[in-house]
């Protein structure tokens, strides 16, 4: 995390400074959120699972509370940010993000309402399966609507991200889960059929019915030469990341201009300054993390630290792998920060606090390696 934390800052001075795009560096700011990120990663390992537990329906409800109230802050204090009304201004404190600390709470509420689910149907069935289902539903779907009209479609693909192998494991009978993944999978299949077959029908019914912010990304991405102005980010960040080649222009020394290079497309400034080979490194770093995640998370002591440790390893991968991939031009545009590289407070903290989690699930079965048998049975 230190190391990831130099490279950060080393990135984001040099995204903000080379091309002229803004006046100074976010570099003290960043390596202040750095240092805010570690006291409250340290502030969440303090507590225990017990207490965990207990903060997690509050924080869900304030955190809800404060997102729905987004829809009605005045300009004031919430003004729109690139067609988005996302932040809070906060004076002498800058941007919040509520919709990132959502991830927190969905986390450790869908995680209790899995456990108390499991315990008080021990037998499996279907009907307590979709029990289970509807409740993760009620938790879930008021705020990703609230998410959704801001508009916001990068935050709910993290949610689902971090929801559905809680899911995986939660013990849902196996056909049930098939069912489940055939649902989505079906409809992803019949658009891709409906785009290429049926384009004309497919931009009519479909497209027409999304926000023109939706559509330009949609169109941007799948023909970037034909769409100039909406894949204009996505262009030049290919171009920013080839330029590189295998070893790089050299530090501060990238050359092409990317509007907010220092918080969505900072992979692409890395890439070119230090190549392949830097590039590669600082990928196989952020998967380490992960892998270290995975490795505490299989030692977990009981379903609830396994479900979090789940929940928090796939929203990391798939925040990696959707960042890097759209400044590749792989995927579309959405709007997701790279993790704990990125430029952003609220996204760097909310991070953290998912860490200080991995830390508490650590600690957990770390402080009762030598235990007896009788207060291995008091804990559980």
């Amino acid at each position: 995390m230190l190391l990831l934390g130099g490279i950060s800052c080393l990135f984001v001075h040099s995204s903000s400074v080379t091309i002229g795009q803004y006046e100074g560096s976010f570099t003290i700011k960043q390596f202040i959120f750095y240092i805010l990120g570690f006291l409250v990663m340290y502030g969440v390992t303090i507590l225990d699972i017990k207490q965990l537990k207990k903060i997690g329906w509050p924080f869900y409800g304030l955190i809800v509370g404060v997102t729905a109230g987004l829809i009605f802050a005045p300009a004031s204090i919430a003004r729109a940010v690139n067609g988005a009304k996302a932040w809070y201004q906060i004076p002498f404190i800058g941007t919040i993000q509520p919709s990132e600390f959502l991830k927190f709470a969905f986390l450790i509420v869908i995680s209790k309402v899995i456990v108390a689910h499991q315990e008080k149907f021990t037998r499996p069935s279907y009907l307590a399966d979709f029990k289970l289902l509807f409740k993760i539903a009620l938790i879930v779907i008021p705020p990703m609507l609230i998410v959704y009209r801001q508009p916001d479609t990068g935050m709910i693909m993290l949610y689902m991200a971090m929801i559905l192998p809680m899911i995986f494991f939660s013990g849902i009978q196996t056909k049930l889960l098939i069912a489940f993944a055939a649902v989505p999978t079906v409809i992803v299949s019949a658009f891709i059929i409906l785009y290429v077959k049926f384009n004309d029908f497919f931009t009519e019914t479909f497209l027409a019915k999304l926000s023109g912010h939706q559509v330009s990304r949609i169109y941007g991405w799948l023909h970037p030469y034909e769409y100039m102005d909406s894949s204009f980010q996505s262009r030049q960040g290919f171009i920013a990341i080839g330029s590189g080649q295998m070893t790089g222009r050299g530090y501060l020394n990238n050359e092409v201009y990317i509007p907010e290079k220092h918080t969505d497309y900072i992979f692409s400034t890395i890439a070119e300054e230090v190549g392949f080979i830097g590039g590669s490194f600082v990928i196989a770093l952020l998967f380490f993390v992960i892998y270290r995640i995975v490795l505490i998370t299989v030692q977990a002591r009981d379903p609830f630290m396994t479900l979090m440790g789940a929940g928090i390893s796939s929203l990391l991968a798939f925040q990696i792998t959707q960042n890097i991939g759209m400044t590749l031009g792989l995927l579309p545009v959405t709007g997701v920060t790279l993790p704990f590289l990125s430029y952003g407070g609220s996204s760097l903290l909310s991070n953290f606090m998912l860490m200080g989690i991995v830390m508490v699930i650590h600690n957990s079965y770390n402080g009762y390696m030598f235990t007896s048998k009788q207060q291995d049975d008091t804990y559980d």
